[in-house]
């Protein structure tokens, strides 16, 4: 018998036939050229297969999100490298799509920050993402940020896009300049940040539409991300109106994350009043939608394969 003789194999891993970590990045990399991309952002690996059964052309791998879903703990650099790199893989393994990872500050210098990015790189990242706070980092919506210079952080990515064996692996650099000093010095570094190899630049909370019109003139040519923070500071708008700025990237880093508490508060409410469920399951994803979204179908039949493979024609 063949050791590949079951077709379905791939399936079992939550990958498709042949979506290799180059595949991913490589698709990722024409999707950032072929026009506006929107990325959600993800905790899990359910919130991964979610995105990937919508369309998403990536999901992200929020660092925020992170600490809150999986730590309990607020967006204050409070999760190590380690635990960064092992969720990766997780949701790498899970997703049927390219995963873009927050790696926060690269966690050290330029040489920590490149072991920081080999290991994101063999996690199965698609993209990883840097940024230019001292440690520990804060939430880029937050107040009291405190940024290297910016010449510290376009070593950090000489050295990143050195150490990553993959050359389709996609480099972004972030600057909370906009938060320490002002909408020109974000622009300035954001320069800086592509001439030192970043792919994708990302200038966090710019405050008015005006400021985000003048990075989208400053830096044409580049890939740029907005950050869609519900509440947050920069404007939210639609679509339509931040491709028209010149954003070729719109993220909404916790809008899946933020949707999920308030659907599980309002469940928890209605158990804790009513002591029952029958009522809402309308408002519950079915029992078959549940295990289709995890594959229970491809492990039935790979277990009823195995267990008695000489069985029919192999």
């Amino acid at each position: 018998m063949p050791l590949s003789a079951f077709p379905r194999a791939n399936a079992l891993v939550g990958v498709g036939p042949g979506q290799t970590p180059t595949q991913h990045r490589a698709a990722l990399r024409a999707a950032l050229a072929a026009g506006t991309v929107v990325i959600p952002g993800v905790t899990d690996a359910l919130g991964a297969r979610l995105v990937c059964r919508a369309g998403f052309a990536a999901a992200y791998l929020t660092g925020a999100g992170l600490a809150n879903a999986q730590f309990g703990v607020p967006d204050l650099g409070l999760i190590s490298l380690e635990e960064v790199a092992a969720h990766t893989r997780r949701l790498s393994d899970a997703a049927e799509l390219p995963v873009v990872v927050d790696a926060d500050t690269g966690y050290g210098g330029p040489v920590a920050t490149m072991r920081t990015v080999r290991l994101l790189e063999h996690a199965g990242a698609s993209a990883i993402q840097l940024e230019d706070q001292e440690m520990p980092k804060r939430c880029g919506h937050f107040d009291d940020h405190s940024l290297i210079p910016a010449e510290h952080m376009a070593a950090k990515l000489v050295a990143a896009r050195q150490a990553l064996e993959d050359p389709a692996t996609v480099l972004v650099a972030r600057t909370d300049a906009r938060s320490v000093h002002d909408i020109d010095e974000a622009i300035r570094r954001a320069t800086l940040y592509a001439e030192a190899g970043a792919d994708v630049l990302f200038v966090e909370a710019p405050r008015t539409v005006a400021e985000l019109a003048q990075v989208g003139e400053a830096l044409r040519g580049v890939p740029l991300v907005v950050n869609v923070v519900e509440g947050g500071k920069t404007p939210e708008l639609s679509l339509a109106e931040y491709e028209r700025l010149g954003f070729g990237v719109v993220l909404f880093a916790n809008y899946l994350m933020r949707s999920m508490m308030w659907a599980g508060r309002e469940a928890l409410d209605h158990l804790a009043a009513e002591g029952e469920t029958a009522s809402r399951v309308d408002r519950m994803a079915t029992w078959r939608d549940r295990q289709d979204l995890f594959n229970l179908p491809a492990f039935t039949a790979a277990e009823a394969w195995y267990d008695d493979p000489t069985e029919g024609d192999r």
